[in-house]
C-alpha cells in the first residue's frame, strides 16, 4: 500500500466540513414510512437550525456547485479506472480513514471508525440483515479519496446531484450553481440534458465524491446485494432521496433503490449522537461479517 501523508489540519478541516454538512442534513430530515426503531426517541429538534448553517457549509457548497461540471466528472471517472491507489482489506481501510482526522473535533468527540461502527451497530440493534450491517460499516470509506489525491473537499463530501442536465432547485443553495459553466450550456441547462427520459440512474452521472468512488470500488469486489450498493452510491444524493428531484430520470430499478436509501438514511444521520463504541470489543464480530461479503484484500 503506498504511503500517504496528509496534515492533521487538512484532515481536521475535511472532517469539520463533513460534520457540518451532516448537521444541515439532519435538520432537513423527514420521517419516512419505513421508520427506523433506534432513533424513535431522539429529539431531532436539538440540532442547529438549517437557516443558521455556518458559513463554512455555505462556502463549501458554492465551491462544489461551481466546480462539479460534466467535464470534471468525466475526468474523475477516467482517472479512477486508470490507476490503483492501494490494495488492502476493509478493516485496514477503516483504520486508514481514522488517521485522516484530528480526534479533537469541536462538534463531536467521535472518530471516523466510531461513526462507522455506530451506524452498523444501530442497524444491528434493529435486527436488520448482515449485508445492511456491513453496508453501514463501510458506507463512508469513500472519504479515503481525500488521501488518494482529490482536488479538494468539494469532490469528496457534500450532497450529490446530477450533472449533464439542469441543476434542480431542490439542491441545497441552488443559486450557487450560477457560477458553474454548465449552468449556461445550451444542452446541459435543459431538463433532460444529455439523458433520455426515464433512462435510469445507472445511465446518469451523479456528481463525483466519496459515494460514487466507494460504489465503484466495491460493486465488483463484494457480494453485497443491489440494495446495499444503492445505499452506498446514493446516501448523499439528498435532492433525490429526500426532496424528490430527478424523478424524470428514474426507471423501475431506481424506485427499489430509493426505498433502500431512505431506509438507510436515519442510521447514517442520527447514530452520531449515540455513545462511543468499544472498537476492540466489536472488531472480531465485524471482521467475521466483512469476510462474508469481501475477500481479504481489495483494490482501491
Amino acid at each position: 500500500m503506498p504511503a500517504v501523508v496528509i496534515s492533521t489540519h487538512a484532515g481536521h478541516e475535511l472532517d469539520a466540513v463533513s460534520d457540518a454538512v451532516d448537521d444541515v442534513n439532519v435538520l432537513k430530515a423527514k420521517i419516512w414510512d419505513s421508520q427506523s426503531e433506534f432513533d424513535s426517541t431522539k429529539d431531532k429538534t436539538n440540532f442547529r437550525q438549517y437557516e443558521t448553517a455556518c458559513d463554512r457549509v455555505k462556502n463549501f457548497y458554492k465551491e462544489q456547485h461551481e466546480k462539479q461540471t460534466v467535464a470534471y466528472n468525466i475526468k474523475a471517472r477516467m482517472e479512477f479506472k486508470s490507476r490503483k491507489r492501494a490494495r488492502m482489506g476493509i478493516w485496514q481501510a477503516m483504520e486508514m480513514l481514522n488517521t485522516l482526522v484530528d480526534d479533537s473535533d469541536p462538534d463531536t468527540e467521535l472518530s471516523q471508525i466510531e461513526h462507522l461502527l455506530q451506524t452498523a451497530e444501530a442497524i444491528r440493534r434493529d435486527g436488520k440483515p448482515e449485508w445492511m450491517q456491513v453496508t453501514g460499516l463501510i458506507h463512508d470509506l469513500g472519504k479515503l479519496l481525500y488521501l488518494f489525491g482529490s482536488e479538494g473537499q468539494w469532490d469528496v463530501v457534500g450532497d450529490t446531484f446530477v450533472v449533464g442536465c439542469a441543476f434542480s432547485d431542490k439542491n441545497i443553495y441552488p443559486d450557487t450553481f450560477a457560477g458553474n459553466p454548465d449552468f449556461h450550456d445550451a444542452v446541459y441547462s435543459t431538463q433532460h440534458g444529455i439523458y433520455e427520459p426515464n433512462c435510469g440512474l445507472d445511465n446518469v452521472m451523479v456528481s463525483w465524491g466519496h459515494d460514487e468512488y466507494l460504489y465503484s470500488v466495491v460493486k465488483d469486489q463484494s457480494s453485497l446485494p443491489a440494495e446495499g450498493l444503492a445505499m452506498i452510491r446514493y446516501h448523499s444524493f439528498y435532492p433525490w432521496h429526500r426532496e424528490g428531484a430527478y424523478t424524470h430520470l428514474m426507471n423501475e430499478k431506481d424506485r427499489v433503490a430509493l426505498q433502500a436509501v431512505r431506509a438507510f438514511n436515519p442510521y447514517d444521520l442520527y447514530s452520531k449522537s449515540d455513545e462511543p463504541c468499544d472498537t476492540e470489543k466489536l472488531r472480531p464480530y465485524y471482521e467475521d461479517l466483512i469476510a462474508k461479503f469481501f475477500p481479504s484484500e481489495i483494490d482501491w
